[in-house]
């Protein structure tokens, strides 16, 4: 853990004074059914409250009023995302009144580019280039150099990551004191770098956590080869922190975090997080936004008793992805399953397949995927079910009846072509 007080917690504070003539402070607030749950005080810094529903807005800002103030004839930046950084940089455009060029990938949602546009107004042009993000990176990069634009860096900028542990000054001023545990989620690394600096420096008895989505974990990657490596292959579902290297300047300010420290959050377990908060709380988060509550579990026996704060980074959540949601939740708590069976091709199979399911049972999904067999054809099925335990009476059954089939739920090669 970094030692020695510097000017940073200064300069946070200066970042977080100015951030006042954008929008209040984000609410500290506790949430009674964790706190119960876990036997703890635990609070949620809601970040998917500011006025572009995420944190990126804050070091967006920051880095826009520093260029400003030391070189006020720049009047043009530019920016590569496809999330909540192109929504940061088009609202702080507008504030200043300069223009934003902000490059988004060609198969960005078409949600987020309206919003993006809406954020920055005729302040704001939007270039679609490239399918993938590292295409859209360099198009940007190399527009910024022609045309002498500033680029604003998503994480890996120290004035990014000063506007990020604005966030640490917030919550500490609200809870009058310093949490025993702070959960951080992690993608480039621009929050965690500052809001863990801060608080080491005014609030050394606060603990740390940091949460990485298990298809994106490039801090633990960067952590166990000594600095920064680029992921051979993301999963691009936690699309607010699913980052393929970590930032060099903000692996240099979280070198210190001991790797045991960073927890892998899987995918699917995120939804189920996702829909709790929804529906028990009324709370919207989108996948990133939910990391820091998601390791709660993991953390039950570390935290009881003890005050914890979890950062929600974000809740630009588009409700059209909530069947994807819902259904990669059921997958991960057991309740629903996907098979392919060999069914015989003969008068009554079907119904005899049909009574080995339960009362809780309900067919979701029944597709013929060879027809060219003369006795057996093969069917992808899934099935939904009440209770996760259910499955294996329903496997049971199948065996006895001497049926050949595959639970596929968890092939990720074939959920990808066949679900």
């Amino acid at each position: 853990m970094p030692k020695g007080m510097s000017d940073f917690p200064a300069s946070a504070r200066s970042a977080t004074l100015a951030l006042r003539e954008l929008f209040s402070e984000t609410p500290l607030q506790r949430n009674d059914h964790l706190s119960a749950r876990y036997g703890a005080e635990v609070y949620l810094k809601r970040e998917d409250l500011t006025p572009v529903r995420s944190y990126k807005l804050r070091g967006a800002f920051n880095a826009m009023r520093k260029m400003r103030a030391s070189q006020p004839d720049q009047a043009h930046f530019v920016c590569a995302s496809a999330g909540n950084h192109a929504q940061g940089v088009a609202f702080a455009c507008r504030h200043f009144g300069v223009h934003g060029t902000i490059f988004m990938p060609v198969t960005t949602p078409q949600q987020k580019i309206d919003k993006t546009r809406m954020f920055g107004g005729s302040d704001v042009t939007i270039e679609l280039v490239g399918d993938y993000f590292d295409q859209t990176l360099s198009s940007a990069q190399a527009y910024c150099v022609a045309e002498r634009a500033h680029f604003l860096s998503p994480f890996d900028d120290a004035d990014v990551i000063e506007g990020q542990a604005s966030v640490a000054v917030e919550l500490l001023d609200q809870l009058g004191r310093a949490p025993d545990l702070v959960i951080l989620p992690v993608g480039g690394g621009g929050l965690a770098s500052g809001v863990t600096r801060f608080l080491c420096e005014v609030a050394t008895a606060s603990d740390f956590r940091f949460v990485e989505p298990a298809g994106g974990a490039s801090l633990a990657a960067a952590l166990e080869a000594g600095g920064p490596v680029k992921l051979n292959r993301i999963n691009s579902f936690v699309d607010g922190a699913a980052v393929a290297r970590v930032g060099d300047t903000t692996f240099g300010m979280l070198s210190w975090v001991d790797r045991k420290n960073v927890l892998l959050a899987p995918e699917d377990r995120i939804c189920v997080t996702m829909l709790e908060m929804l529906n028990v709380e009324g709370i919207v988060l989108e996948p990133a936004g939910a990391l820091s509550v998601d390791v709660l579990p993991e953390l039950a026996d570390v935290i009881r008793g003890k005050t914890v704060v979890c950062v929600t980074s974000g809740g630009n959540f588009d409700f059209e992805r909530l069947p994807e949601v819902k259904e990669r939740a059921q997958r991960y708590s057991g309740l629903k399953k996907y098979f392919i069976l060999r069914m015989p091709q003969r008068p009554g199979a079907l119904r005899e397949f049909l009574a080995m399911l339960g009362p809780g049972d309900d067919i979701s999904r029944f597709e013929y995927l060879k027809k060219s067999a003369r006795n057996f054809g093969s069917v992808l099925i899934g099935i939904e079910t009440r209770e996760a335990g259910g499955f294996a009476r329903f496997t049971a059954s199948m065996d006895a009846a001497g049926l050949a089939f595959r639970d596929i739920t968890h092939d990720e090669a074939l959920s990808e072509f066949l679900i």
